[in-house]
């Protein structure tokens, strides 16, 4: 997939493009409005395709539950094994701006898997819930309060840690908008033993003064929009002698751990980040 097709995506995905003109814009790169058609299923979600861990897999338990967010109920997607420990430590599952998905409930799923208590908010709640439809569901994200969503998506912290099948150690896990929220919520929520960000914002100056866990962060290496901000985010964790382990996967794109978009999907990235962010929860959330 050449590279200013990705982008063109991202820009599209990330800001307010209309659909119109970002078709209009992916057929003058494509070279013809057939070309154009024959990428967006590679660009676009395919939740199915994407699907790692079956809905109804009967190794786990799932569910949809509703705790107290900012300034109401907040409604979020959980999974855990079906049999084990009666408390098990909790991973908090953070959605990227489009609200909670298909994609992001498979991924609640992969944690359950590992032997987590793994709860993935939807923090467009307060506004309706998040749409299917991925462009209605980044102009609802865009629309909406975005304090009121991170508030009330790292308000599961506290709700997940203090559940009887939790043991009271959390971990964050958060893509893109989620990734910067997961790093908030090692600044913000005690009970977060470590938190990990796929490319993801990073925190500011305030925030990491604040961070007393170890952090875990994964970019891509074609990510020019993010890792601009790279270099002063070190520093800061830095001169703050904050433990964390910072990963670039070389030649892959913005989202490249989303399996639902085959063109911008790398597997063995994908892979890699994902065994890395088990191994430090594992670590740290025993």
């Amino acid at each position: 997939m050449k590279a200013d097709v990705i982008d063109l995506y991202n820009e599209y995905i990330h800001g307010d493009l209309p659909r119109r003109t970002f078709l209009k814009r992916l057929a003058g790169i494509a070279g013809s409005a057939t070309a154009a058609s024959a990428l967006l299923p590679l660009l676009e979600p395919n939740y199915a395709w994407g699907q790692q861990v079956a809905g109804d897999d009967p190794r786990l338990e799932t569910g949809y539950v509703e705790y107290a967010g900012a300034m109401g109920v907040v409604r979020a997607y959980y999974a855990k094994p079906a049999s084990g420990a009666e408390s098990l430590p909790g991973v908090l599952v953070i959605h990227e701006n489009r609200g909670l998905n298909a994609h992001i409930e498979d991924v609640a799923r992969r944690t359950a898997l590992a032997g987590y208590l793994a709860l993935a908010p939807d923090g467009l709640t307060f506004a309706g819930g998040a749409p299917v439809d991925q462009e209605a569901a980044r102009d609802l994200f865009g629309q909406s309060d975005r304090a009121r969503i991170t508030d009330d998506v790292i308000a599961g912290v506290p709700y997940l840690a203090g559940r009887p099948d939790c043991t009271g150690r959390v971990g964050t896990v958060g893509f893109c908008y989620g990734g910067g929220v997961s790093l908030l919520c090692a600044a913000r929520e005690s009970a977060v033993a470590a938190s990990v960000c796929f490319y993801g914002s990073p925190l500011g100056a305030d925030d990491v003064a604040r961070v007393k866990v170890p952090l875990m962060m994964h970019y891509a290496g074609k990510d020019e929009r993010i890792n601009q901000s790279i270099p002063t985010f070190r520093k800061l964790l830095d001169d703050h002698a904050i433990a964390y382990s910072l990963h670039m996967y070389p030649g892959t794109n913005h989202g490249f751990h989303n399996d639902s978009s085959e063109a911008r999907y790398d597997a063995d990235a994908a892979a890699l980040a994902w065994k890395r962010t088990l191994a430090l929860f594992e670590t740290c959330l025993v």
